[in-house]
């Protein structure tokens, strides 16, 4: 007698039922998210949140060249991004109403192309965690500051590190193409240092600053154009809800937004 053959069905029956599993569970994610009350900015922090733990993170945690969605970093730098300077704005940050930002679109213009040519050099992306800019009462602040465990001078020390040095001659070029000048500040954090030995802090400000200009100066950076080399101390901190930590140790070039001392178009 003939044994009858079984015929197939052009799959596994448990592949079939386990895909409508999948379509059924998807569908419901699908209802919950549309029939749910989201808060975007939560949703926000815990997409930069899992793309920071998964390592797919693009920019760097506290970053000042750019604010990655969903990173938590200090309201001043909100309006901090990627801008091509022909479609640059004048408006300034909410906290800093009152520049010359709103009324002087040729150093906005200025500002926005020293970003930017700031923001395409690789060296200083692979640094971003080290580099702060943002607009400022007084003009286009750049902030050189440490990070815990990475400083960018050793410890007491006016000489910046060897990385840190090559950071600025980079910074010295794109300044050279913008006809503005410059201040140059220097900061360190609120220490546990007796009194007695606290004007330490405004020596070692004043030093690391005038490290900077020397620097400057030796890319070719011409000295007619810087305002001011000065030390603040622990006096104007970055952070300052907690004036000890390691970012408030930093120096700041300052593009200063100001009258060009000789009227634009004029003959000798």
């Amino acid at each position: 007698m003939a044994r009858r053959k079984e015929a197939h069905g052009g799959g596994h029956g448990w592949f079939v039922t386990f895909a409508d599993l999948m379509g059924l569970l998807v569908s419901f994610f699908v209802m919950l998210v549309a029939f749910s009350n989201q808060d975007a900015k939560k949703v926000q922090a815990v997409a930069g949140s899992m793309r920071d733990a998964f390592g797919v993170q693009n920019i760097v945690r506290n970053s000042g060249l750019v604010e990655a969605d969903g990173l938590q970093t200090r309201d001043k730098l909100k309006n901090a991004g990627h801008i091509s300077p022909e479609d640059s704005s004048i408006t300034p940050t909410p906290d800093e109403r009152g520049s010359r930002f709103e009324s002087d679109p040729a150093f906005a213009l200025s500002a926005a192309s020293l970003r930017q040519a700031l923001q395409n050099m690789p060296e200083l992306a692979e640094a971003s965690k080290h580099i702060i800019i943002e607009e400022h009462r007084e003009g286009l602040n750049i902030e050189i500051v440490d990070q815990d465990g990475r400083s960018m001078f050793p410890e007491g020390s006016r000489e910046p590190y060897e990385r840190t040095r090559k950071l600025i001659q980079k910074i010295a070029g794109p300044l050279k193409d913008v006809p503005y000048r410059i201040s140059i500040t220097g900061h360190t954090a609120t220490s546990k240092m007796p009194p007695a030995v606290s004007f330490i802090s405004w020596n070692l400000s004043v030093d690391r600053a005038n490290a900077v200009r020397q620097i400057l100066e030796k890319e070719g950076y011409s000295s007619a154009n810087i305002y001011k080399v000065a030390g603040k101390a622990d006096t104007d901190p970055l952070f300052p809800e907690d004036r000890s930590i390691a970012p408030n140790r930093r120096v700041t070039i300052t593009l200063i937004n100001e009258a060009p001392p000789v009227p634009a178009g004029l003959q000798p």
